[in-house]
């Protein structure tokens, strides 16, 4: 990568300078007059070679006059009064040392770098034809656990869960585009509260056998009204049910939740093959459950407490791990699922749970906890939780519990008719599969464009918009450079780079930063550096498209071979995003 290269060459450098190691950037600046490339090296380093003038200051750091002591700062270096100088001194150490590099300028504190027309045409070529172009090494060798969804079953997918497949699917993406070896896991909750909640309105409801999800969801509201708002029998009544399914004990209701399991699991595999995730492996609370109550048990003393009755955790948040009744709660059954991941995959680097980021406490006091129970399988190992942000309608927050949720299918179901509406009159070989892809864009673009844990006011008009900001704006700027390279082939184009013009236009030099933006991303677990990547290359290439002729223009071989590279940067980033790239829209 030229951002390595770069990075090494300023290095050496300042070396020479006697600088020493400093943590110091090499990034696309803000505007191409500033170079391809810039550092501020030169004013980290500069920065670390300065010291205050003695005896001029009392103890509070002011001088005589009242001066603040950062402004009384004088260079420890011979050569260099102030950071421009050092900065000119440093890119005179990197002139012609660098392969590909043009020209290196100093401006202020920074180091600009402009690549030569060279370097950007053989980019640009690698962008079109080589497949392993833009990936990186940063968890190369690591294996790496990335648990997401996680839903509670008995019930549709909550917009919840739709949010955190998303963000988790990503963010696997990015650990295998960065060398990881990553397992996808599933963490449904199959026994509970959720699903007491469930079996009892299904017998409320007086149906036996339930055959699809709305029936469970409807079973299940009726649940939840009862526990938080009916009478005191009936509260009692659920959790007699949910002691019994833990216990195994009653027949009848084994049979419907066994049932009702079974139904949202087949819903589930359906929705998360529409959103384009398959998982390794899928961990239960029935199974984890009774692992962590042992654990817990096994503890106490050492780790957990005794009060009142349960079993608690003390630290910076105080949480119960069994309650009074001897059950297990969430906190427990965290416990038991490190046990059945470590047994499954003992040898992980990084284990990551994506979830909610109102569990954020929840997951410092659980993490502590298995740092304590599990000294020995955690030495050398990451526990990452990464949180996820709150949907919200631009008509208003959506209700959690009730029953006018708006759920993860029925988001999508929506958006995928309004999308078929908006490609009415296009020939399309199979115009409801391409309606589904732009739906899928749609959703998983306005969440990904956001910063984890940051709420998304969701517009579902301007999700599916063609005029920018949108996953279809850039699905739709990907066909066309499809398009364009269909006409070419017909025209008998062979794209290579004997006709590149003299200079370079900003849409190859946009174009070469993407195995930057993509490492940052992973380094950072923040997919939304790829989305406003993509969204500003594909606003570029539609510039370009716009002015520039290519097929019996001026350059018709190089034009081709900059709209493959797009077609396929851009197919890349949508997938590294888990957004599908239709070939036709």
């Amino acid at each position: 990568m030229i951002k390595e290269r770069l990075e090494k060459a300023v290095t050496e450098a300042l070396k020479t300078l006697g600088a020493g190691e400093v943590n110091f950037v090499v990034e696309r600046p803000a505007t191409f007059e500033h170079g391809d490339y810039a550092t501020n090296a030169a004013l980290v380093a500069f920065g670390a070679l300065r010291a205050p003038k003695k005896k001029e200051f009392d103890k509070q750091g002011y001088s005589k006059q009242g001066t603040k002591q950062a402004s009384m700062m004088v260079s420890l270096h011979p050569e260099f009064p102030n950071t421009f100088e050092f900065a000119k001194g440093l890119a005179e150490r990197l002139h012609g040392n660098i392969e590909g590099v043009e020209k290196i300028e100093a401006e202020g504190g920074f180091v600009n770098f402009f690549l030569s027309r060279e370097a950007i045409a053989k980019e640009v070529e690698q962008a079109s034809h080589n497949e392993g172009w833009g990936r990186n090494d940063l968890y190369k060798g690591k294996k790496i656990m990335v648990e997401y969804t996680s839903p509670n079953l008995f019930k549709p997918l909550h917009i919840g869960n739709l949010i955190g497949n998303i963000l988790g699917e990503s963010v696997a993406r990015l650990f295998e585009n960065s060398g990881g070896d990553v397992k996808r896991l599933n963490y449904p909750s199959d026994i509970g509260l959720t699903v007491a909640k469930g079996v009892y309105g299904l017998l409320k409801l007086n149906i036996p056998t339930p055959t699809n999800i709305q029936e469970l969801g409807t079973a299940y509201v009726l649940g939840n009204e009862d526990y938080e708002s009916g009478t005191e029998a009936d509260k009692k009544r659920i959790e007699e049910i949910n002691k019994k399914l833990y216990e195994g004990s009653d027949q009848e209701l084994n049979s419907l939740r066994e049932i009702g399991i079974e139904i949202s699991r087949a819903h589930l595999k359906k929705l998360c093959e529409t959103l384009g995730t398959k998982f390794n492996q899928e961990f239960f609370e029935s199974q984890s459950g009774p692992i962590g109550t042992e654990l817990v048990l096994a503890n106490v003393g050492k780790v957990f407490e005794k009060s009142d009755g349960a079993i608690i955790y003390r630290g910076e948040h105080t949480r119960v791990f069994l309650n009074s009744q001897g059950l297990p709660t969430y906190e427990a059954k965290e416990i038991g699922l490190f046990e059945l991941k470590t047994q499954q995959y003992p040898n992980f680097d990084i284990s990551l749970t994506v979830t909610g980021k109102e569990q954020q406490d929840f997951f410092k006091v659980v993490f502590d906890a298995i740092r304590k129970i599990f000294p020995d399988k955690i030495m050398g190992k990451q526990l990452l939780h990464l949180p996820t942000s709150f949907l919200r309608l631009t008509t208003g927050k959506m209700s959690s519990r009730k029953g006018n949720t708006i759920t993860g299918e029925t988001l999508l179901a929506g958006l995928k008719e309004m999308a078929k509406e908006k490609m009415q009159g296009r020939e399309l070989a199979d115009a409801d599969k391409v309606a589904e892809q732009v739906a899928v864009g749609a959703v998983k673009y306005a969440v990904l464009k956001q910063g984890s844990g940051k709420d998304i006011i969701f517009d579902p008009v301007k999700s599916l918009s063609l005029e920018g900001d949108s996953g279809p704006y850039v699905q739709y700027a990907h066909t066309r450079a499809l398009s364009l390279i269909r006409e070419a082939e017909k025209a008998g184009i062979t794209p290579d780079t004997s006709d590149a013009p003299a200079e370079a236009h900003a849409l190859e030099r946009l174009l070469l930063h993407y195995p930057d933006v993509l490492e940052r991303a992973a380094k950072e677990l923040e997919p939304h550096y790829i989305t406003t990547y993509i969204t500003e290359l594909a606003s570029a290439f539609n510039s370009w498209y716009a002015s520039e002729r290519v097929i019996g223009g001026s350059a018709p071989k190089y034009g081709t071979l900059l709209a493959q590279a797009v077609e396929k940067t851009l197919q890349k980033g949508l997938s590294a995003l888990g957004i599908p790239a239709p070939e036709k829209m």
